[in-house]
């Protein structure tokens, strides 16, 4: 059965969308800048012949990929025309499918929405999240990293410990108060649950999964590269631990390049605890150490 429109004429509809990340400025749009938000918005506005505004569950950072980035729109239902076929659709065919194949015409080959459905009333992509997924690939081996997959995993030459990466990583699992891995954001809390941050070799390739409620700016990239510090011996297990207690980004380490990082998923509750989920998300969490931090994301 079709979700209820949002409210005045207009339905709200989810968007499963995967890209590349290397040529886009990030997610969110920005005047002169190519974005992927940017252009899917852009082809929508033709198709329904007015702007659209698209709402994603993670701005990306300019070279960041997604294989399951998640966004939602509102169009007016008298829009909605635009998007069907002028032949009647088979029987049992989704809804949407025949917009998906028109996107998958019109838009370049670097992002491709992959699905999309009505959404409930209350759902909201960034807001109704229970938490996202990354991974993050490297490849130790002494050539570098195969063409076909040079765009997504990052060269390392230095030999890696996973055991002691994974050591340090179970440190910092748990509610905590991020700052020393997060670029300062003026009235935005460090504040987050890290719900998984684990590693494993795979070959010569090392992989980084992890998962929290929600990320804060440039977080993950942060946490890789201080976790690498640790996998060369520069550092020891414990000295992770002890960046939780700085109240600023630490000077330390360096993020990882952003070419091995990809969103992979995002989870969200059943219909029914949109609302509920939404309101939990948009309270003010936990009182960052930061005095200019008191807010949500």
């Amino acid at each position: 059965m079709p979700a209820p429109d949002t409210g005045g004429g207009h339905v709200r509809l989810r968007l499963d969308i995967a890209y590349d990340g290397t040529e886009f400025a990030g997610w969110a749009t920005q005047a002169g800048q190519r974005t992927v938000a940017g252009v899917i918005e852009e082809r929508l506005a033709a198709v329904f012949r007015e702007p659209v505004t698209l709402r994603a569950a993670g701005r990306t950072d300019t070279g960041v990929h997604a294989t399951g980035q998640v966004a939602h729109l509102d169009v007016p239902e008298a829009a909605l025309v635009h998007a069907y076929p002028r032949t009647p659709r088979p029987d049992g065919e989704p809804e949407f499918l025949p917009l998906v194949r028109r996107l998958a015409r019109f838009l370049p080959p670097d992002v491709r929405v992959r699905d999309i459905t009505r959404a409930a009333a209350d759902f909201d992509a960034r807001f109704s999240a229970l938490r996202r997924h990354y991974e993050y690939r490297l490849s130790t081996a002494a050539y570098g990293v195969d063409p076909q997959r040079a765009r997504f995993v990052t060269p390392w030459a230095r030999p890696l410990d996973v055991d002691a990466m994974n050591q340090a990583s179970a440190k910092l699992l748990g509610l905590r108060d991020f700052a020393a891995f997060c670029r300062h954001r003026e009235g935005a809390t460090t504040i987050r649950e890290l719900q998984r941050l684990d590693w494993e070799r795979s070959g010569q390739d090392v992989i980084a999964r992890v998962s929290a409620d929600a990320f804060c700016w440039n977080m993950v990239r942060s946490l890789v590269g201080a976790l690498l510090a640790v996998g060369e011996g520069r550092r020891p297990p414990e000295w992770i631990a002890a960046l939780l207690q700085n109240d600023r980004r630490s000077s330390d380490f360096a993020a990882a390049p952003a070419r091995g990082l990809t969103l992979v998923a995002v989870d969200y509750p059943a219909d029914p605890e949109l609302a509920a989920r939404s309101r939990v998300t948009r309270a003010v969490r936990p009182q960052s150490r930061r005095p200019d931090s008191p807010g949500p994301p």
